[in-house]
């Protein structure tokens, strides 16, 4: 049996969030007799696991759940080429799908586009994480502060890989607030984010206690298209926007540039972080700004090379909730670059080879004066050297083989500056440098038509802490084309960051500590995939992982206290009401226990036991409505506690309600509405930070 999706090359496009419209424009027809003679630019599926001619991402093969559940997932699944054609004459081409549904990943996976981050109203990449499943994300919005938390399935920002096309970000460091932020990548550069997790860790990284998040930046063909956008909002919000893209015979290019900042000078109640004498948030600023390319050059149909550039900038203040009226501030200034080549070997195209190099630089400045007498600063440059080898290979119809070899060196140059008595004497300036290499291979079985196998290992070589291995294993089960059941386990492990181990942090008085062990432990998920009617789909998810040797400042010294338990669910559940009204709800419950130590049996501070969002929207004609309500049950208030305040208290639960509106004006223009915190109610997100009433953003964006 074949079935012949009819559609115009415009609507090769990923699925909406909410409200998707690409149900109106595709034509599904079953035929049983039909032959198949169309054969320029058609995709055909044979009984096995993934054809890779198909694919252009770096991931495994990734489900998105938030596609558009009445559209087979072979459409989310195309090349970003065929998904941003433009709308011309050409004839509508027809795409051949033969033989069963093929089993997918055995880990949940996500996608999300950047048409489904607009009508979200994200401004940056963490807003983004905190609407799917599994995050408990406290370092957003209105009041963020690093303090606060990033956490998905109970682990740090740190505990997690994070990739911009495919390439590692992110330092690994943890000292002058210079872990990852990923509130300085705004959204303008985004063409999706992609989520994974289990035996994505073999591929990616082992150090991916909760999962891998992959960044992927616009790429377009066709003519040349401008995009600008320009938004302001209370409390000195402003967001600009401005970008081109578009192909010149075999090359294609976008590049863009974008800037959000605020103010965040808004009134905060009595005991609230950094509260000034005028009753408001004092040092809360913020600026970002985000440069951003990335050319391909399609050298003939089997070759592609392509580069691309990502620069990040950012200027804050810092709130230190513990503490009163901190002036500190936080300069940080990054830089990713990537080439990479794409080719299919052999004669076919059942085997692909990838090759790439990267090159990361983070420079972290923080400086304040201490008691307004003292004067301490803290300097950090940290610069990744990458590259990786992969191979792809179909090698027989039930037997895909992934493998290669990832490089990677770490250099680190830091410097202390005190004029504080005590800590004059641990003034110095480091250098250090370590180098990763690991083999990965991932064997993925066919075992039986809708049973896959997933057997992989990562093997990582590392200049200070010797050789290791880490296996994973996964499987799926398709029991009807309604039901799958899918499971996960991988061996994780993280080395200490560089200033863990050699540079003193004056900035909040940490000695480092030279024989930290690595964090070590184990991660697992099983689920079910759902797909209870064609217009309704559902994801359930149990996740659990074991971290021994966590790593933590103890009597301000860094230091192994231990381990930690974290057991918990997901749940991720979309529904296309009718063509023009869709909903959504994400929802995690997350017991992280700490399980040694003077803690044992508390929550993990900040970490929230269950966050939830529910969200309706309406899409017509260009014309868009949204209500989202969002709920946190409260966090453990540990970290720099108010005087006589008890570190095993929770800040009270809240529910908020957003509303977003997109109304045209003219063709391609279009008036940008936001409203936060519909209640108008000012609540503690988190540990004394604490959220305005009532706020606005208004904008206009166009394309053209």
């Amino acid at each position: 049996m074949k079935l012949r999706l009819l559609l115009p090359s415009a609507v090769l496009m990923g699925g909406n969030l909410l409200l998707g419209t690409m149900a109106q424009a595709a034509e599904v027809s079953l035929d049983a007799d039909e032959s198949d003679t169309h054969q320029s630019r058609s995709v055909k599926v044979p009984q096995r696991i993934l054809r890779l001619k198909e694919f252009d991402r770096p991931l495994t093969r990734a489900a998105s759940l938030l596609a558009d559940p009445t559209l087979p997932s072979v459409i989310s699944q195309m090349q970003p080429s065929d998904r941003t054609l433009p709308i011309d004459d050409e004839p509508e081409e027809e795409i051949v799908v033969e033989g069963k549904k093929e089993p997918t990943s055995s880990a949940p996976t996500y996608v999300i586009t950047g048409e489904e981050i607009d009508k979200q109203g994200a401004n940056s990449v963490t807003e983004v994480l905190r609407s799917l499943p599994g995050f408990a994300i406290n370092d957003t919005g209105f009041g963020a502060d690093i303090h606060t938390g990033f956490y998905y399935r109970g682990t740090t920002i740190n505990q997690n890989t994070f990739l911009l096309n495919g390439r590692p970000i992110g330092s690994n460091v943890n000292t002058y607030h210079g872990a990852t932020d990923l509130n300085t990548f705004l959204t303008g550069g985004i063409e999706r984010l992609e989520l994974s997790s289990g035996t994505a860790s073999t591929l990616y990284g082992s150090e991916a206690f909760g999962g891998v998040v992959n960044i992927i930046t616009k790429e377009a063909i066709g003519p040349t298209q401008f995009s600008v956008l320009a938004q302001g909002g209370s409390y000195g919000q402003q967001n600009y926007r401005g970008g081109i893209a578009g192909s010149l015979d075999a090359l294609s290019y976008a590049i863009g540039y974008e800037r959000f900042q605020a103010e965040n000078d808004y009134p905060v109640p009595r005991g609230a972080a950094n509260r000034g004498a005028d009753g408001r948030l004092f040092n809360g600023d913020t600026t970002f700004s985000n440069y951003f390319g990335r050319f391909s050059y399609r050298v003939d149909p089997r070759n592609t090379l392509k580069l691309d550039a990502y620069a990040n900038t950012s200027r804050k203040g810092l709130l230190y909730f513990g503490f009163p009226l901190q002036r500190d501030r936080l300069e940080h200034d990054g830089l990713n670059i990537g080439l990479s080549w794409n080719a299919l070997v052999g004669g076919g195209d059942d085997s692909i080879l990838t090759a790439s190099v990267g090159y990361n630089r983070d420079n972290f400045n923080t400086f304040g004066p201490t008691q307004s007498v003292f004067f301490r600063r803290g300097s950090l440059e940290s610069q990744g050297l990458t590259a990786r080898v992969e191979h792809n290979w179909q090698i027989l119809p039930f037997y895909n083989l992934r493998y290669g070899l990832d490089l990677r060196s770490e250099f680190f140059e830091g410097e202390t500056l005190s004029n504080v008595p005590r800590f004059i004497r641990f003034n110095e300036a480091e250098e250090r440098d370590r180098t990763n290499a690991a083999l990965f291979v991932l064997n993925t079985f066919k075992v039986l038509d809708n049973v896959q196998l997933e057997l992989g290992l990562r093997q990582n070589f590392n200049t200070e802490y010797g050789s290791t291995a880490n296996p994973s294993v996964g499987t799926r089960w398709d029991i009807t084309p309604a039901i799958s059941l899918r499971g996960s386990w991988v061996s994780v492990r993280r080395n200490p960051g560089l200033d863990q181990l050699y540079l003193f942090d004056t900035v909040h008085g940490w000695l480092p500590n030279p024989n930290l062990d690595p964090e070590t432990g184990s991660a697992w998920t099983a689920g079910v995939d759902l797909k209870l009617t064609s217009t309704l789909s559902a994801q359930l998810t149990y996740f659990g992982n074991r971290l021994e040797d966590r790593i933590s400042v103890v009597a301000g010294r860094w230091e192994n206290i231990g381990l930690v338990n974290t057991n918990g669910f997901e749940a991720g559940v979309r529904w296309r009401i009718t063509p023009r009204i869709s909903a959504l709800i994400n929802y995690t419950y997350t017991d992280a226990r700490i399980e040694t130590g003077a803690e044992k049996g508390l929550q993990l501070s900040t970490i929230p036991f269950s966050v939830a969002q529910i969200g309706i929207g309406y899409d017509w004609n260009g014309w868009q409505l949204n209500l989202y309500a969002n709920y946190n049950s409260g966090s453990r208030r540990a970290l720099f506690t108010a005087v006589g305040e008890d570190s095993s208290s929770f800040s009270p639960s809240w529910l908020n309600l957003d509303l977003n509106a997109r109304i045209p004006i003219v063709q391609n223009v279009a008036f940008l509405l936001y409203l936060e915190n519909l209640a108008d109610v000012s609540y503690e997100r988190v540990n004394r930070i604490y959220q305005p009433g009532l706020t606005f953003r208004v904008g206009l964006s166009a394309n053209f």
